[in-house]
């Protein structure tokens, strides 16, 4: 694999310690990991709240330890899950004032999610009531809009994403990502991929691998390849969802991901829009 692809590149849902689930790296040791490659930008997630705060101390630890020998930048955002009061536009608008870049709607307390997972519904987030967005939603994508950030749709239903990508839409906002959509708890078929894309130019968020349950993982490279084929590569984003133990590393996915794109030909120049581009637009950087 031409090594250049990993220089720059910006993987935008990544996992790490501290979490309460155990994950590979930690906070440091994933910033390391990405300078080593030669990484633009990482962005954390969590689904316990916000991990803002997390890479300003990821960023202060790289000016303090490597005196600016590298163009590696930590991001963060905020997960409306219970943890942060749910669909919270004050939660979200500290976030976002923080340095924040994204904002996940609920991830493990969305509906689908305790649903698919055959959970208690104690903690479900709602984003739809009566067949419509919850009236706190608007507030959010107000936000989302004026600090031009991106709203992810985590780990809501297909028939729930396309009522509030239209309806963000409709309010102003700008950058869409649909979150993981080949996962099967999101389960979107790729028939309403093609549609999310024709008629909201959303972007596809496709990563490395998914739990299965059981700490099994399924490789989801196959499917990337057909979404790709389908949708075309200009609204796919390669992402890992990285930092289960279970997994390879964080830089050792990433290479996977993208030697198996060499593989099934696609060209390099494809692959570094959907390694670098889409991911530098989304966080307002150059590349």
């Amino acid at each position: 694999m031409n090594k250049k692809l990993l220089e720059g590149v910006i993987d935008m849902h990544v996992h790490s310690n501290p979490d309460i689930r155990h994950r590979r790296y930690d906070d440091f040791e994933l910033m390391e990991a990405a300078i080593r490659v030669g990484a633009r930008a990482i962005v954390i997630k969590t689904h316990q709240g916000t991990t803002v705060d997390r890479a300003y101390l990821c960023n202060k630890h790289n000016e303090l330890t490597h005196h600016g020998d590298n163009n590696f930048t930590m991001y963060g955002g905020i997960t409306l899950n219970r943890q942060m009061g749910g669909i919270n536009p004050y939660a979200v608008e500290s976030g976002l004032k923080l340095g924040g870049k994204v904002v996940w709607l609920p991830t493990q307390s969305a509906r689908n999610h305790l649903e698919k997972m055959k959970q208690s519904m104690d903690r479900c987030v709602d984003v739809i009531r009566d067949g419509k967005p919850v009236p706190e939603l608007y507030d959010v994508f107000r936000l989302v809009k004026d600090f031009d950030v991106v709203l992810g749709t985590a780990h809501i239903s297909p028939e729930e994403s396309f009522r509030i990508i239209e309806a963000a839409r409709d309010a102003g906002v700008k950058k869409i990502v649909v979150t993981h959509p080949e996962w099967w708890l999101v389960d979107m078929s790729l028939e309403d991929q093609v549609r999310l894309v024709k008629d909201y130019n959303v972007i596809l968020e496709h990563c490395f691998a998914q739990p299965l349950g059981g700490g099994k993982y399924k490789s989801n490279l196959p499917m990337n390849l057909e979404a790709i084929e389908a949708c075309g590569y200009k609204n796919v984003m390669v992402c890992t969802d990285g930092g289960q133990v279970e997994n390879p590393c964080w830089e050792d996915a990433l290479t996977q991901y993208i030697q198996y794109l060499i593989d099934h030909n696609i060209p390099e120049e494809q692959i570094y829009h959907m390694t670098h581009t889409i991911q530098a637009e989304l966080l307002g950087l150059s590349v």
